[in-house]
């Protein structure tokens, strides 16, 4: 297809940025995307009446009429310093989205991060052109800051224009962190649907209602979405992006978590998959995940594409060269793995004796267990022995009620062996502990008491020791209740949510966090902590290093202590299992330093596969070296460990390089700051004479040594950011004053200051937000401005030129309304200057935010005729120098529609398997999609006419 060819799909010619007149009303179009309905346009109102409303119409239903470019008016600005003209064309900027093939971050690496190179490079990732789609799976090792990463992805699409709506699904316990990360880091505000969140929506619509329709910005836990009500309103829904935390959890076919992920995938433009562990193990597991992002990049035949691959995932550890070299100083690294061996007590020894000779190690023919797999159940019983007394006596308990009371011959002995084990662990659970008392004189020694500021983390796999933990360590240490906090999945989402997010705050009470291994994953808990006990070890190398990953991350600035506390029985077989475990962490460890991570060293990536094998080679008494390598074993082999296990190849390597760049800041350079712009915006659309005095509805405060700007918000303002906590709007008054920290030195500040407060009463939100350029605030003083400064007019202002002229934006856009390219230029008579950017053009064109504005410029009426002439030769260029970006559309469209082929072709063979039929459909959904990236629409507008200084 030519240039000439670029057909008009719809009749409908608007794109994001077009102005249209709809029932009597004029409206600013942000998105235009078609559906099985037609065009759909979104729009925000400028009409008085309509004023700050956001709308959709249906190209179908009713008369959309897009106005004219050709028949815009021309006004002169008589504001000083040209204020009214550098809003106009600011605003009208902010609102145009950015080309989807736009190789530089536009607002990601200004928001509150520190946008590390190895972040960018997984943004650029995701972004780029080689995918059809935003897909990305991020599968950086723990600790490296996937959330940042997820916010930067985000962030980008929203300023491309293509987040609008977005889903975050998350484990229940980090939904707040989630939403947290989001706000504070990158002014994105998402509603939060906890069990308070739905009890809200609940109460504003009806049962049938698709919650979904209510908010567009969504965080909510995959054990919520995934029921059936929440399954059935998803697939009537469409997303602009979708994140899924924590991904590994999608993989098992049939299950309810993977029927929610199949829902998703298809249902959103981009899709985020962020996980540490991002397979099980088995390769068709990973596959899925792939399969999820692109349907195309695993074969009829299940194997997957390494081009693919390398286009779909993000995998980079600590020591990883692009990290390594950027973390510095606020990574510390972790001090010398320490191991507490601990001598059993006579009542635990007498445990360790029963358990040894009876259920571990017995004579040929002699075990008592009357169960089918005679090697898994009496490391059952050591593995809760190892743990804690009660951990024991619960197992043991829960084997008897399995039994029952009618008994065979077998099962009477195994009861009577349970019996007996029963009575010894009971007394063990009675008397004294060796490892509490270890544990105690531990924490002592680092400086853990009722008024202390030291903290630990103490991790331990079973329900039964944390909560015995939380009493012993209470009544030894004499510690308060609410300073010993326990953390399991038998709590709420709420409870949960409120126990991770106290511990951040310096002003906490809790000084011990005893946890499972729910929080193992995603909770950030290094802010206040650098003290981690395993109380009892997982016999998984990847578990452990979840684990050590809570404080053992990107933003430690004290060096982590890990600590394990191990039980030593007498027994000598016992206590050659014991230094296997000791070995286990020790190999971890060194993992942690070597490769940056631990899966590495078995090869599986699986913690069941993983437990099964240092099971196996406890019973066998085969020593840690029969089956974990050694780190430099593992290093010896030049190749990804990670992808050679997914590819069976041993040959692949991945080029992790990063190009880093300190700035890339795509601006207008009309104002010199958010804050300026903010200023010029509030002062002009409220005609507040002074941003002291208070004026329609506003009232505006400055402190400029400071870094601060206050506002009292009006109500269309309030409602923009009601989806965030109730209880931080109120806290921090943020609905009565508004503080915004304009320097990303006070921000920081404000984030430190909530952290550490010790006084504090109104929890981790700041007091002052940071004013991104994304922050709704911007957005709404945006709107505000264009419903304010007319609607089918352009500014005439004096500048740098030798002949009148007038600034044109092209655009050209695909049938989805996604922008494809843009193209500005400033026609003159017959002459036509492109610019790279609006900064290139406004600084060549001398409007800049300093320039003066005498008078405003006289006879605009004889301008009235450069319009047309401008809107026609800036379309004609627009055309000519689109193409390139048109054929680069069409070229990958049509790569990706022979890559559809070729797997529908390859499927031929096996189209009788019921999941091949499924996974076809799929790749043929793909073609159509592939089909609407075609170019559709162009659309020239114009911004701006400037006429020499002398007039």
């Amino acid at each position: 297809m030519s240039a000439t060819e670029v057909t008009e799909r719809s009749a409908l010619n608007v794109a994001p940025g077009s102005l249209v007149r709809v029932r009597d009303a004029d409206w600013l179009v942000t998105n235009a995307s078609p559906t099985q309905d037609g065009l759909l346009i979104e729009v925000t109102g400028l009409s008085e009446l309509v004023r700050d409303t956001r709308a959709a119409f249906y190209e179908h239903l009713d008369e959309i009429v897009p106005y004219d470019p050709r028949k815009t008016k021309v006004r002169a600005d008589d504001s000083p310093k040209y204020r009214r003209s550098r809003l106009w064309l600011e605003s009208t900027l902010r609102k145009t989205p950015i080309p989807l093939g736009e190789g530089r971050l536009s607002v990601s690496t200004q928001m509150l991060t520190d946008a590390l190179g190895y972040q960018r490079s997984a943004v650029r990732k995701a972004l780029s052109n080689d995918n059809l789609r935003p897909r990305i799976l991020l599968a950086d090792t723990v600790g490296l800051g996937k959330t940042i990463e997820i916010g930067m992805i985000l962030s980008e699409l929203v300023r491309r224009g293509r987040g609008e709506r977005i889903l975050v699904v998350t484990p229940k316990h980090v939904l707040e962190q989630m939403q947290f990360e989001m706000w504070t880091r990158f002014a994105l505000p998402f509603v939060r649907l906890d069990s308070g969140g739905i009890q809200r929506v609940r109460q504003k619509l009806p049962a049938t209602r698709n919650p979904f329709s209510l908010y567009k910005r969504v965080i909510i836990s995959m054990d919520t979405l995934k029921q059936d009500r929440y399954l059935n309103h998803l697939r009537k829904h469409q997303w602009d992006a979708v994140v899924i935390d924590e991904s590994h959890n999608l993989t098992g076919s049939g299950t309810q978590n993977n029927s929610l992920a199949r829902v998703l995938a298809p249902n959103t433009e981009a899709l985020i998959l962020a996980s540490a562990t991002p397979h099980n193990g088995n390769k068709e597991s990973f596959a899925e995940l792939v399969r999820l992002l692109e349907p195309t990049a695993v074969g009829p035949d299940g194997d997957i594409d390494r081009t693919a691959l390398d286009r779909l995932v993000v995998r980079r550890h600590r020591h990883s060269a692009e990290v390594a070299r950027e973390v510095g100083d606020d990574w510390a690294e972790r001090k010398e793995l320490q191991h507490l061996l601990v001598d059993a007590s006579p009542e635990e020894d007498a445990v360790a004796q029963e358990l040894a000779d009876v259920w571990l190690y017995p004579t040929a023919g002699t075990s008592p267990y009357s169960g089918e797999n005679k090697g898994l159940f009496p490391w059952t019983l050591a593995k809760a022995y190892l743990s804690s007394p009660p951990a024991l006596v619960e197992s043991v308990r829960n084997r008897i009620r399995t039994l029952g009371e009618e008994l065979t011959v077998a099962q009477q002995r195994e009861r009577e062996a349970l019996d007996r084990l029963l009575t010894l662990a009971q007394a063990s659970a009675a008397g004294p502990s060796a490892k509490i008392e270890k544990l105690i004189e531990y924490l002592k020694g680092i400086g853990i008491s009722k008024t202390s500021e030291m903290r630990a983390v103490i991790f331990s796999e079973r329900v039964p020791t944390l909560l015995w933990l939380q009493r012993e360590l209470q009544a030894h240490l004499g510690l308060k209740a609410e300073q010993v906090a326990v953390l399991y999945g038998g709590l709420s989402d709420v409870e949960q949510q409120e126990v991770v997010e106290s511990f951040k705050l310096s002003s906490s009470p809790i000084r011990i966090l005893v946890t499972g291994d729910i929080a193992s994953e995603g909770v950030n808990l290094h802010s206040q902590c650098h003290e981690l006990v395993h109380f009892d070890i997982p016999w998984s190398l990847i578990r452990i290093e979840q684990r050590n990953g809570r404080i053992d991350r990107y933003g430690q600035r004290h060096a982590p202590q890990i600590t394990t506390l191990l039980l030593r029985p007498s027994h000598d077989k016992f206590a050659g299992d014991v230094r296997v475990l000791t070995a286990l962490v020790k190999r971890e460890n060194e993992a942690h330093g070597a490769l940056g991570d631990a899966g590495a060293l078995m090869g599986s990536y699986s913690v069941a596969a993983e437990e099964k094998a240092v099971e196996s080679a406890l019973s066998k008494g085969q020593s840690l070296e029969d089956v974990i390598p050694s780190p430099e074993a593992v290093a010896a082999n030049d190749a990804d460990p990670w992808l050679s296990f997914i590819l069976d190849e041993a040959d692949h390597h991945v080029d992790t390089t990063t190009e880093v760049t300190v700035s890339e800041r795509i601006t207008t350079g009309l104002f010199p700051s958010d804050a300026a712009y903010l200023a010029a915006a509030l002062e002009e659309v409220f005609e507040t004479p002074a941003a002291s005095q208070a004026a329609g509805g506003v009232e505006w405060r400055e402190h400029a040594g400071y870094g601060l700007v206050e506002l009292s918000p009006t109500d269309d303002l309030r409602q923009r950011l009601s989806v965030l906590p109730q209880a931080y709007l109120a806290d921090r008054r943020v609905v009565d004053d508004m503080k915004l920290a304009i320097t990303p030195t006070l921000a920081h500040a404000s984030l430190k200051e909530a952290r550490d407060d010790r006084s504090n009463q109104k929890g981790l939100w700041p007091e002052a937000h940071y004013l991104g350029p994304l922050h709704p605030v911007l957005d709404w003083a945006g709107d505000r401005t264009l419903a304010r400064l007319g609607r089918d007019e352009v500014f005439v202002v004096r500048g740098d030129v030798f002949a009148p002229t007038v600034l044109v934006l092209g655009s050209l856009t695909n049938e989805r309304g996604q922008v494809i390219a843009t193209n500005l230029v400033a026609v003159s008579g017959t002459s036509v200057q492109p610019f790279a950017d609006a900064a290139e053009a406004f600084d060549e064109l001398g409007v800049t935010h300093d320039r003066s504005n005498p008078s405003p410029v006289g006879d605009v009426d004889d301008l009235q005729k450069l319009i047309p002439t401008a809107v026609d030769a800036a379309e004609e260029h627009l055309r000519l120098t689109s193409e390139a970006a048109a054929q680069d559309v069409r070229r990958r469209v049509s790569e990706w529609s022979d890559r559809v082929q070729e797997w529908v072709d390859a499927s031929e063979s096996q189209r009788q398997i019921e999941e091949l039929r499924a996974r076809t459909r799929r790749v043929r959904e793909e073609a159509e999609i592939a089909r609407t990236m075609l170019p559709a629409r162009r659309l020239a507008r114009p911004l701006l006419v400037i006429v020499p200084e002398e007039n």
